[in-house]
Protein backbone atom coordinates (compact mmCIF):
# COMPACT_ATOMS: atom_id res chain seq x y z
CA UNK A 1 0.00 0.00 0.00
CA UNK A 2 2.84 2.42 0.84
CA UNK A 3 4.49 1.78 -2.52
CA UNK A 4 1.22 2.31 -4.38
CA UNK A 5 0.60 5.48 -2.39
CA UNK A 6 4.00 6.91 -3.31
CA UNK A 7 3.43 6.07 -6.96
CA UNK A 8 0.05 7.80 -6.85
CA UNK A 9 1.47 10.97 -5.32
CA UNK A 10 4.31 11.05 -7.85
CA UNK A 11 1.79 10.69 -10.64
CA UNK A 12 -0.24 13.59 -9.28
CA UNK A 13 2.69 15.91 -8.51
CA UNK A 14 5.14 15.01 -11.26
CA UNK A 15 2.98 15.40 -14.32
CA UNK A 16 4.14 18.98 -14.79
CA UNK A 17 7.69 17.81 -15.45
CA UNK A 18 6.80 15.88 -18.60
CA UNK A 19 8.13 17.66 -21.73
CA UNK A 20 5.40 17.32 -24.32
CA UNK A 21 5.01 20.19 -26.75
CA UNK A 22 2.55 18.20 -28.85
CA UNK A 23 0.45 17.53 -25.77
CA UNK A 24 0.35 21.26 -24.98
CA UNK A 25 -0.92 21.97 -28.48
CA UNK A 26 -3.44 19.15 -28.07
CA UNK A 27 -4.68 20.59 -24.81
CA UNK A 28 -5.16 24.01 -26.38
CA UNK A 29 -7.78 22.56 -28.72
CA UNK A 30 -9.28 20.25 -26.10
CA UNK A 31 -12.05 19.21 -26.15
CA UNK A 32 -12.82 18.89 -29.85
CA UNK A 33 -15.58 16.30 -29.41
CA UNK A 34 -17.98 15.20 -26.65
CA UNK A 35 -16.47 13.97 -23.37
CA UNK A 36 -18.05 11.22 -21.28
CA UNK A 37 -18.01 11.22 -17.51
CA UNK A 38 -18.43 7.70 -16.17
CA UNK A 39 -20.44 7.76 -12.96
CA UNK A 40 -20.15 4.25 -11.43
CA UNK A 41 -23.56 4.53 -9.79
CA UNK A 42 -27.22 4.58 -10.81
CA UNK A 43 -29.05 7.81 -11.68
CA UNK A 44 -30.52 9.71 -8.77
CA UNK A 45 -27.81 9.01 -6.20
CA UNK A 46 -25.54 11.66 -4.70
CA UNK A 47 -22.65 11.13 -7.17
CA UNK A 48 -25.02 11.39 -10.13
CA UNK A 49 -26.66 14.55 -8.77
CA UNK A 50 -23.39 16.43 -8.28
CA UNK A 51 -21.74 15.03 -11.43
CA UNK A 52 -24.55 16.47 -13.54
CA UNK A 53 -24.07 19.91 -12.01
CA UNK A 54 -20.39 19.86 -12.96
CA UNK A 55 -21.05 18.32 -16.40
CA UNK A 56 -23.37 21.20 -17.24
CA UNK A 57 -20.75 23.73 -16.15
CA UNK A 58 -17.99 22.10 -18.22
CA UNK A 59 -20.26 21.80 -21.25
CA UNK A 60 -21.06 25.50 -21.15
CA UNK A 61 -17.52 26.54 -20.29
CA UNK A 62 -15.73 24.47 -22.93
CA UNK A 63 -18.41 24.49 -25.65
CA UNK A 64 -18.53 20.70 -25.90
CA UNK A 65 -20.92 18.18 -24.42
CA UNK A 66 -19.82 16.49 -21.19
CA UNK A 67 -22.14 13.50 -21.09
CA UNK A 68 -22.91 11.48 -17.96
CA UNK A 69 -22.66 7.70 -18.48
CA UNK A 70 -24.02 5.76 -15.53
CA UNK A 71 -22.23 2.41 -15.12
CA UNK A 72 -23.43 0.99 -11.77
CA UNK A 73 -22.58 -2.32 -10.20
CA UNK A 74 -20.17 -4.06 -7.82
CA UNK A 75 -19.92 -1.13 -5.43
CA UNK A 76 -18.81 1.20 -8.21
CA UNK A 77 -16.08 -1.10 -9.48
CA UNK A 78 -17.69 -1.88 -12.86
CA UNK A 79 -17.71 1.76 -13.90
CA UNK A 80 -14.25 2.34 -12.45
CA UNK A 81 -12.81 -0.57 -14.44
CA UNK A 82 -14.41 0.80 -17.61
CA UNK A 83 -12.62 4.10 -17.02
CA UNK A 84 -9.33 2.37 -16.25
CA UNK A 85 -9.48 0.57 -19.60
CA UNK A 86 -10.47 3.67 -21.60
CA UNK A 87 -8.04 5.52 -23.86
CA UNK A 88 -6.01 8.09 -21.90
CA UNK A 89 -6.95 10.96 -24.19
CA UNK A 90 -9.08 13.17 -21.96
CA UNK A 91 -12.36 12.05 -23.49
CA UNK A 92 -13.22 9.62 -20.70
CA UNK A 93 -13.39 10.97 -17.16
CA UNK A 94 -14.22 9.03 -14.01
CA UNK A 95 -16.40 10.46 -11.28
CA UNK A 96 -14.37 9.54 -8.20
CA UNK A 97 -15.90 9.11 -4.74
CA UNK A 98 -14.86 7.91 -1.30
CA UNK A 99 -15.95 4.39 -2.23
CA UNK A 100 -13.00 4.14 -4.63
CA UNK A 101 -10.62 4.60 -1.69
CA UNK A 102 -12.58 2.10 0.40
CA UNK A 103 -12.86 -0.55 -2.33
CA UNK A 104 -9.08 -0.73 -2.60
CA UNK A 105 -9.09 -2.68 0.68
CA UNK A 106 -12.64 -4.03 0.79
CA UNK A 107 -12.38 -6.02 -2.45
CA UNK A 108 -9.46 -8.39 -2.93
CA UNK A 109 -10.27 -9.49 -6.48
CA UNK A 110 -10.26 -6.21 -8.40
CA UNK A 111 -8.80 -6.26 -11.90
CA UNK A 112 -7.24 -2.86 -11.43
CA UNK A 113 -5.33 -0.86 -8.83
CA UNK A 114 -7.17 2.42 -8.36
CA UNK A 115 -4.22 4.41 -7.04
CA UNK A 116 -1.98 3.15 -9.84
CA UNK A 117 -4.44 3.23 -12.73
CA UNK A 118 -6.42 6.45 -12.21
CA UNK A 119 -4.78 9.89 -12.15
CA UNK A 120 -6.42 12.56 -9.96
CA UNK A 121 -7.76 15.69 -11.67
CA UNK A 122 -9.72 17.75 -9.15
CA UNK A 123 -11.91 17.51 -6.09
CA UNK A 124 -15.45 18.84 -6.32
CA UNK A 125 -17.36 18.45 -3.08
CA UNK A 126 -17.17 17.20 0.48
CA UNK A 127 -20.48 16.26 2.10
CA UNK A 128 -21.69 14.86 5.39
CA UNK A 129 -23.81 11.78 5.69
CA UNK A 130 -27.24 12.35 7.17
CA UNK A 131 -28.75 10.12 9.81
CA UNK A 132 -32.46 10.01 9.03
CA UNK A 133 -35.37 7.72 9.83
CA UNK A 134 -38.70 6.69 8.36
CA UNK A 135 -41.53 8.74 9.86
CA UNK A 136 -42.92 5.62 11.55
CA UNK A 137 -39.85 5.31 13.80
CA UNK A 138 -40.75 6.99 17.12
CA UNK A 139 -37.52 8.94 17.60
CA UNK A 140 -36.49 12.54 16.99
CA UNK A 141 -32.92 12.62 18.32
CA UNK A 142 -29.80 10.47 18.35
CA UNK A 143 -30.17 9.63 22.08
CA UNK A 144 -33.75 8.51 21.40
CA UNK A 145 -32.55 6.38 18.47
CA UNK A 146 -29.98 4.68 20.72
CA UNK A 147 -32.58 3.97 23.40
CA UNK A 148 -35.10 2.67 20.84
CA UNK A 149 -32.51 0.48 19.10
CA UNK A 150 -31.34 -1.03 22.38
CA UNK A 151 -34.93 -1.78 23.30
CA UNK A 152 -35.45 -3.47 19.91
CA UNK A 153 -32.16 -5.25 19.11
CA UNK A 154 -31.93 -6.50 15.54
CA UNK A 155 -35.33 -5.07 14.59
CA UNK A 156 -34.09 -1.88 12.91
CA UNK A 157 -32.40 -1.96 9.49
CA UNK A 158 -30.16 0.50 7.72
CA UNK A 159 -29.45 0.02 4.04
CA UNK A 160 -26.44 1.03 2.02
CA UNK A 161 -24.33 -0.02 -0.96
CA UNK A 162 -21.44 -2.31 -0.11
CA UNK A 163 -18.64 0.19 -0.68
CA UNK A 164 -18.55 3.75 0.62
CA UNK A 165 -18.79 5.65 3.86
CA UNK A 166 -22.52 4.88 4.19
CA UNK A 167 -22.13 1.36 5.63
CA UNK A 168 -18.96 2.36 7.50
CA UNK A 169 -20.82 5.32 9.05
CA UNK A 170 -23.50 2.93 10.25
CA UNK A 171 -21.00 0.36 11.51
CA UNK A 172 -19.05 3.06 13.32
CA UNK A 173 -22.28 4.24 14.95
CA UNK A 174 -23.05 0.70 16.06
CA UNK A 175 -19.56 0.22 17.50
CA UNK A 176 -19.58 3.50 19.42
CA UNK A 177 -23.12 3.22 20.82
CA UNK A 178 -23.46 -0.54 21.30
CA UNK A 179 -26.70 -0.79 19.33
CA UNK A 180 -27.72 -3.71 17.12
CA UNK A 181 -28.98 -2.22 13.84
CA UNK A 182 -28.82 -4.59 10.88
CA UNK A 183 -26.99 -3.50 7.71
CA UNK A 184 -28.92 -4.53 4.57
CA UNK A 185 -26.71 -4.36 1.43
CA UNK A 186 -28.13 -2.58 -1.63
CA UNK A 187 -26.74 -2.23 -5.14
CA UNK A 188 -27.25 1.55 -5.03
CA UNK A 189 -28.48 4.33 -2.78
CA UNK A 190 -31.58 5.08 -4.85
CA UNK A 191 -33.02 1.63 -4.08
CA UNK A 192 -32.17 2.01 -0.41
CA UNK A 193 -33.94 5.36 -0.19
CA UNK A 194 -37.01 3.93 -1.94
CA UNK A 195 -37.27 1.24 0.73
CA UNK A 196 -36.61 3.80 3.48
CA UNK A 197 -39.52 5.94 2.27
CA UNK A 198 -41.73 2.86 2.06
CA UNK A 199 -40.89 1.80 5.61
CA UNK A 200 -39.17 -1.44 4.60
CA UNK A 201 -36.01 0.09 6.06
CA UNK A 202 -36.05 2.25 9.16
CA UNK A 203 -32.72 4.10 9.43
CA UNK A 204 -30.37 5.73 6.91
CA UNK A 205 -26.78 6.93 7.08
CA UNK A 206 -26.81 8.05 3.43
CA UNK A 207 -24.93 11.02 2.00
CA UNK A 208 -26.86 14.26 2.34
CA UNK A 209 -27.55 14.97 -1.38
CA UNK A 210 -29.48 11.70 -1.63
CA UNK A 211 -31.90 12.36 1.23
CA UNK A 212 -31.97 16.10 1.91
CA UNK A 213 -34.93 16.88 -0.35
CA UNK A 214 -36.97 14.12 1.28
CA UNK A 215 -36.17 15.68 4.67
CA UNK A 216 -37.16 19.14 3.47
CA UNK A 217 -40.41 17.77 2.04
CA UNK A 218 -41.23 16.07 5.34
CA UNK A 219 -41.01 12.55 3.96
CA UNK A 220 -38.07 11.62 6.22
CA UNK A 221 -37.02 12.80 9.67
CA UNK A 222 -33.40 13.98 10.01
CA UNK A 223 -31.66 13.27 13.31
CA UNK A 224 -28.06 14.38 12.79
CA UNK A 225 -25.21 14.94 10.35
CA UNK A 226 -22.06 12.84 10.54
CA UNK A 227 -19.51 15.65 10.23
CA UNK A 228 -17.92 17.29 13.25
CA UNK A 229 -19.92 20.48 12.73
CA UNK A 230 -23.45 21.22 11.62
CA UNK A 231 -24.21 21.68 7.93
CA UNK A 232 -25.31 25.11 6.65
CA UNK A 233 -27.84 23.26 4.48
CA UNK A 234 -29.67 21.99 7.59
CA UNK A 235 -28.49 24.36 10.32
CA UNK A 236 -31.03 23.14 12.88
CA UNK A 237 -29.83 19.54 12.67
CA UNK A 238 -27.07 18.69 15.19
CA UNK A 239 -23.98 16.56 14.63
CA UNK A 240 -23.83 12.94 15.80
CA UNK A 241 -20.68 13.91 17.70
CA UNK A 242 -22.73 16.19 19.93
CA UNK A 243 -24.16 13.01 21.48
CA UNK A 244 -21.50 10.40 20.59
CA UNK A 245 -18.15 12.06 21.34
CA UNK A 246 -15.51 11.40 18.70
CA UNK A 247 -17.90 10.22 16.02
CA UNK A 248 -17.22 11.68 12.56
CA UNK A 249 -17.60 10.46 8.97
CA UNK A 250 -17.95 12.26 5.64
CA UNK A 251 -17.61 11.64 1.94
CA UNK A 252 -15.96 13.45 -0.95
CA UNK A 253 -16.25 13.45 -4.73
CA UNK A 254 -14.12 14.56 -7.67
CA UNK A 255 -12.80 13.74 -11.12
CA UNK A 256 -10.09 11.33 -12.25
CA UNK A 257 -8.80 10.13 -15.62
CA UNK A 258 -7.01 7.02 -16.90
CA UNK A 259 -3.29 7.07 -16.16
CA UNK A 260 -1.10 8.59 -18.89
CA UNK A 261 -3.73 11.15 -19.84
CA UNK A 262 -1.74 14.19 -21.07
CA UNK A 263 -0.69 16.40 -18.19
CA UNK A 264 -1.84 19.56 -19.97
CA UNK A 265 -5.34 18.16 -20.31
CA UNK A 266 -5.34 17.29 -16.61
CA UNK A 267 -4.30 20.88 -15.85
CA UNK A 268 -6.96 22.29 -18.14
CA UNK A 269 -9.69 20.23 -16.51
CA UNK A 270 -8.43 21.10 -13.04
CA UNK A 271 -8.47 24.80 -13.92
CA UNK A 272 -11.99 24.71 -15.34
CA UNK A 273 -13.42 22.63 -12.50
CA UNK A 274 -11.93 25.00 -9.93
CA UNK A 275 -13.39 27.92 -11.88
CA UNK A 276 -16.77 26.26 -11.61
CA UNK A 277 -16.37 25.76 -7.87
CA UNK A 278 -15.64 29.49 -7.53
CA UNK A 279 -18.81 30.42 -9.42
CA UNK A 280 -21.49 31.65 -6.97
CA UNK A 281 -24.25 29.68 -8.72
CA UNK A 282 -22.33 26.40 -8.54
CA UNK A 283 -21.32 27.02 -4.93
CA UNK A 284 -24.93 27.74 -4.03
CA UNK A 285 -26.15 24.62 -5.84
CA UNK A 286 -23.63 22.40 -4.01
CA UNK A 287 -24.39 24.08 -0.69
CA UNK A 288 -28.08 23.44 -1.31
CA UNK A 289 -27.47 19.69 -1.29
CA UNK A 290 -25.36 19.96 1.84
CA UNK A 291 -21.86 20.05 0.39
CA UNK A 292 -18.81 22.27 0.69
CA UNK A 293 -16.61 22.84 -2.37
CA UNK A 294 -13.35 20.89 -2.48
CA UNK A 295 -10.94 23.07 -4.44
CA UNK A 296 -7.23 22.56 -5.09
CA UNK A 297 -4.62 21.14 -7.43
CA UNK A 298 -4.60 17.65 -8.86
CA UNK A 299 -1.72 16.83 -6.50
CA UNK A 300 -3.77 17.93 -3.49
CA UNK A 301 -6.70 15.79 -4.61
CA UNK A 302 -4.29 12.91 -5.11
CA UNK A 303 -3.01 13.28 -1.55
CA UNK A 304 -6.58 13.24 -0.23
CA UNK A 305 -7.32 10.01 -2.11
CA UNK A 306 -4.10 8.38 -0.88
CA UNK A 307 -4.72 9.44 2.72
CA UNK A 308 -8.34 8.24 2.64
CA UNK A 309 -7.34 4.91 1.10
CA UNK A 310 -4.94 4.35 3.97
CA UNK A 311 -7.41 5.57 6.63
CA UNK A 312 -10.37 3.44 5.57
CA UNK A 313 -8.13 0.46 4.92
CA UNK A 314 -7.18 0.47 8.58
CA UNK A 315 -10.84 0.67 9.63
CA UNK A 316 -11.86 -2.23 7.35
CA UNK A 317 -9.03 -4.45 8.53
CA UNK A 318 -9.58 -3.60 12.22
CA UNK A 319 -13.33 -4.34 11.98
CA UNK A 320 -12.79 -7.33 9.68
CA UNK A 321 -15.40 -6.01 7.25
CA UNK A 322 -15.92 -8.32 4.29
CA UNK A 323 -17.40 -7.66 0.86
CA UNK A 324 -20.48 -9.84 0.24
Amino acid sequence: MKLARRQFLRLAAGAAALPAVSRIAWAQTYPSRPVRIIVPYAPGGAPDIVARVMAQWLSERLAQSFVIENRPGAGGNIGTEAAVRAAPDGYTLLYVVTANAISATLFDNLKFNFIRDIAPVAGIIRVPNLVSVNLSVPVETIPQLVIHAKANPGKLNFGAPTAGTIPLSGELFKMMTGVNIVHVPYSNSAQAVTDLLAGQMQVSFDVMPTTIEHVRAGRLRALAVTTAARSPALPDIPAVGDFVPGYEAATWQGIGVPKNTPAEIVRRLNQEINAGLADPKIKARLADVGGAVLTGSSAEFGKLIADETEKWGKVIRAANIQAP
